[in-house]
């Protein structure tokens, strides 16, 4: 028998230093991280306050075009750039899929992270057993929240959103709805007794200690219809009531422009309601005269800190969702840049001693990677050559099959279609020219293949990324209700 060519078990392996890549930055920034994960200790101080940040529509993919666009307008390359969130010790991949939906909509991803379990498409904190609309067996099956929870603790709680206040993801924070399109009582069908609005449901709330403070849009779902609202538009209730007077009959302080919201006084004293616009806020490419989603952030923390028992803070950013729907990559990139600026801000005013962040996402969108793109290619323009003698892109645009150039990024679906509807009702078409010019243009549609008026949510995985007490619970691939019970851990650990 030959002797074996192995060597012995105990031998050590090659020390880096002497490997002929050793002096590579590469390989030293490698180095570097294996160094911080082995310095990495769990924190497991009970959780004083948890924050949970929502990027709506945020998957794996859009937060690559964000990393890239953030670094490239901060003048890089944008492949190497560290996002906010990204310098988390701890992350997971997280599975979206919900009781009846291979694809999710926002209503029971959100109820998947706050009360534990999956449910049902278009369904806000119900149990699985109901069916969609159907108002007459929800007695029995609402499920309890999180923020139920955080509020029978003592804590204070908190909802932010870029998007209505009685949008799906904020709503689950203080609402139990058999459909999340029931915003406001002209929408609720006259036989329902069983539930009211969602409007009226962030007013209980309020009455009832739960919530604390509230930021966002859906100001026209609290106004009553014939009534104009600050900025001219008329309320959409037909129940003849004004929630927004009757909040501020509870001592709540009501803010609705940037001006207003910079005159809050007394933050943690009274409860807040902050309703920017009559339907979503405006996208941040657009904004002007309402607050960042960075700074309602900030007002949120002062306010709720007051309370020495801590907080539960949700905060959305909900347009990222809605410029996905459009197939407007440079609002998507614009408002996602905000939302990264709203982490940055939860991370610069809180201690992990004691504080749990979690950064995550809903669901991802139908959008998609054209390759083979050099480095440097710009994130809302074309894919231009990679340079086999250096970095930096040739500068030149990937041809296609057809001879045209392609965008970094596109939709499987959406506005943006190259199938143009025709005269008998058959669709066809090629796909247009395009510059680099027109795909940077903020107001650019992304070429999609499939014709749809709105680009659809996929089921792909999300990214979830935590620090703070328990954070190392976070990991794996994991089902999208383990947020709920890290959380829940995190806030209740002996």
């Amino acid at each position: 028998m030959q002797p074996s060519m192995r060597r012995p078990l105990h031998s050590c392996g090659r020390r880096v230093s002497s490997l002929p890549q050793a002096s590579s930055d590469w390989f030293t920034a490698g180095q570097t991280t294996i160094e911080e994960r082995l310095a990495l200790e769990p924190n497991t101080n009970r959780a004083r306050n948890v924050i949970l940040l929502n990027a709506d529509g945020n998957g794996v993919a859009t937060n690559y075009a964000l990393r890239l666009f953030a670094g490239q307008q901060a003048g890089g390359l944008g492949d190497d750039h560290v996002l906010p969130h990204e310098t988390f010790p701890h992350m997971a991949l997280v599975k979206t899929y919900t009781v009846n939906g291979q694809t999710p909509d926002s209503a029971p991803t959100a109820s998947a992270m706050l009360t534990g379990v999956k449910s049902k498409n278009t369904m806000i904190n119900v149990s699985e057993e109901v069916a969609v609309s159907d108002c007459a067996n929800l007695p029995g099956n609402e499920l309890t929240t999180l923020t139920q929870i955080a509020d029978e603790m003592g804590k204070s709680v908190g909802v932010i959103s870029t998007a209505r206040l009685t949008h799906a993801t904020p709503a689950a924070a203080y609402a139990v709805t058999v459909n999340r399109n029931w915003e406001d009582d002209s929408a609720v069908p006259e036989d329902c007794t069983a539930q009211v609005d969602i409007a009226q449901q962030l007013l209980m709330g309020m009455e009832s200690g739960l919530i604390d403070l509230a930021m966002g849009g859906g100001r026209r779902h609290f106004v009553p219809a014939g009534t104009t609202s600050e900025e001219g538009n008329e309320g959409s209730r037909t129940d003849g009531r004004n929630l927004i007077e009757e909040m501020e009959a509870l001592g709540a302080q009501y803010v609705w422009n940037d001006e207003t919201f910079s005159d809050l006084s007394d933050l943690g004293n009274a409860p807040i309601i902050g309703l920017f616009e009559d339907s979503h806020m405006m996208y941040e490419h657009d904004r002007t005269g309402e607050p960042s989603l960075a700074e309602m952030t900030a007002a949120a923390i002062t306010a709720l800190s007051t309370n020495e028992e801590g907080y539960f803070l949700s905060i959305e950013g909900g347009r990222v969702d809605h410029a996905n729907h459009a197939g407007n990559l440079h609002r998507v990139l614009t408002d996602g840049v905000a939302f990264a600026e709203a982490v940055q801000m939860a991370i610069d005013m809180t201690d992990d001693s004691e504080t749990l962040i979690i950064v995550t996402a809903d669901h991802e969108h139908a959008i998609a990677m054209n390759g083979y793109c050099g480095r440097g290619s710009d994130i809302t323009g074309l894919c231009m050559g990679i340079n086999n003698e250096g970095v930096e892109n040739t500068g030149e645009p990937n041809l296609a099959s057809d001879g045209k150039p392609y965008t970094v990024v596109g939709y499987l679906n959406g506005a943006g279609s190259v199938l143009i509807e025709q005269e008998d009702g058959t669709y066809s078409g090629e796909r247009p020219e395009v510059t680099n010019e027109d795909a940077m243009d903020p107001d650019y549609l992304q070429q999609a293949l499939v014709p749809m008026s709105s680009e659809t949510h996929s089921g792909a995985d999300v990214a979830a990324y935590a620090h703070g007490p328990y954070a190392h619970l976070l990991g794996g691939t994991i089902e999208q209700n383990v947020i709920f019970h890290v959380m829940h851990h995190a806030m209740t650990a002996e």
